[in-house]
């Protein structure tokens, strides 16, 4: 070739190529996007590795309840070709299969509305279904506090026991995150039993719980439940706020200044202090994997005390639900999670000052108080009937199931107003005022104030038999 002709081929080269960008501009321009960076709609195929019946189901969804089809599309079950029919097929002898499921199958408006692509759907997914792919974490989530924990509310609590709340008072608030016991009624899901997706709750399978709880449907991203956010659907309010008392921490004061530079969607087993985030969440201390202590999906192998408990006990000796592993080993586990960002001096002395908290809170409050509260019903001075019917029971509860909890636990996660202004300061609030009361019905024999009839105490007091009948045999 001519050195004259490289100058032809060179400028027709670049016209083409000049052309093809115009048309390609063009083409982005009709379809809305005249932007530079150009985007592509994402095809999502399934026509590859999936049953005729799971197609339908996704392509139904698609077209009926979009939210839920894309928030599938974007989740790992997706990418690994999980379909619907993976969690939601029911089993041979299954009470929950869903007769009105049936109905799509007859829609002349759907492609995919024939009766040869009808298969029977379970509506609950339990975690007996979750563990056909994830056994180790199902058999941890089993031993857990969570999976037992409607069974411990029945154990402790005075409001069930004595039928003191309402059983619409019960659901929209205990069971919503204690769980309920889903039960089946002429063909359907009870609608008093749902729908629920609380930690404790009670499957017609037999399993406790469900994973929705925490890694929500249908995207079950591990990101999620490393957030505080999914703790805090429960774990806040004035008996339990380790939600607002992380906030109040230096570890919630970092996660908010930072958590936009956390790598939350590390794979599982892989999140790393240091790495991945900056300062721990809830589930980096208490499930997470981190140095050389595992991840656990039971929340209970790193606790050292139970907080929780009127007077304070180790994890193994809380009767409700005694723990499987020591305290010790428990607090080595904790103490290791809490190597990975402080020194040994730090640590200790952390643990030094909570150990010291619950020393002064069993002794100092807890302990005169409830012994004045059984001079008092020895005396026949209050009525040791019912629990709420009179003034100073709510005195003694709330000093244990509200302020002396908040002081334990605010000390325990590093928080001072809660530890202190929400903690002790309301715990000697109460023990004044009860001791004042206590000793002017003493000193004078006069009996308190009966409240009857109590507002609202219709709620069935009688523990379900299902919780308890296989505990006595």
């Amino acid at each position: 070739m001519s050195s004259g002709t490289w100058p032809k081929v060179m400028l027709l080269v670049a016209g083409l190529a000049l052309a093809c960008a115009g048309v390609a501009f063009a083409q982005a321009q009709a379809q809305g996007n005249g932007s530079r960076n150009f985007s592509k709609p994402k095809e999502f195929r399934i026509a590859r590795g999936m049953s005729e019946q799971a197609v339908a189901c996704i392509e139904c969804h698609k077209a009926t309840t979009p939210g839920i089809f894309s928030d599938w599309a974007m989740s790992r079950h997706a990418s690994a070709n999980i379909s619907c029919l993976d969690c939601h097929l029911a089993q041979p002898g299954d009470k929950d299969v869903a007769t009105e499921h049936a109905k799509y199958y007859s829609r002349s408006d759907m492609p995919y509305g024939k009766k040869q692509y009808e298969v029977p759907i379970a509506t609950v997914v339990t975690p007996k279904d979750c563990s056909r792919c994830h056994p180790d974490e199902v058999e941890q989530y089993s031993r857990s506090k969570h999976a037992h924990t409607l069974e411990i509310l029945w154990k402790i609590d005075p409001w069930l026991n004595q039928g003191f709340n309402s059983e619409n008072e019960r659901k929209t608030g205990c069971w919503t995150c204690h769980g309920t016991i889903i039960s089946v009624k002429d063909g359907k899901i009870d609608p008093k039993s749902w729908p629920n997706v609380g930690v404790g709750r009670v499957n017609l399978d037999g399993s406790l719980g469900s994973c929705t709880s925490c890694h929500t449907r249908h995207r079950f991203a591990v990101s999620e439940a490393r957030k505080p956010e999914a703790c805090g659907q429960c774990h806040l309010g004035p008996d339990h706020p380790q939600m607002e008392i992380y906030a109040e921490s230096k570890h919630g004061a970092i996660y908010t200044a930072f958590k936009s530079t956390y790598n939350f969607d590390a794979a599982p087993g892989t999140w790393t202090a240091g790495v991945d985030y900056r300062t721990p969440t809830c589930a980096a201390c208490h499930m997470s994997g981190s140095g050389k202590v595992l991840t656990t999906h039971d929340v209970t192998e790193r606790l050292s005390w139970e907080l929780q408990a009127p007077t304070t006990v180790r994890p193994q000796d809380f009767k409700p639900f005694p723990a499987k592993i020591d305290w010790q080993t428990a607090r080595k586990n904790m103490q290791q999670i809490c190597s990975q960002c402080h020194s040994d001096a730090w640590i200790n002395d952390h643990y030094k000052d909570m150990d010291k908290t619950v020393e002064e809170y069993d002794t100092v409050y807890f302990k005169p108080v409830k012994a004045k509260l059984d001079e008092l019903y020895s005396k026949g001075l209050l009525s040791d009937k019912d629990l709420f019917d009179e003034a100073l029971e709510w005195e003694y509860y709330e000093l244990w199931h509200h302020e002396g909890r908040r002081a334990r636990m605010g000390s325990a996660m590093m928080a001072p107003d809660y530890a202190w202004w929400h903690g002790f300061y309301e715990c000697k609030h109460h023990l004044v005022t009860f001791m004042q009361e206590a000793e002017h019905l003493i000193s004078t024999g006069q009996k308190a104030y009966l409240q009857k009839p109590f507002p609202n105490a219709t709620g069935d007091p009688n523990k379900p038999a299902i919780l308890f009948e296989k505990k006595q045999q």
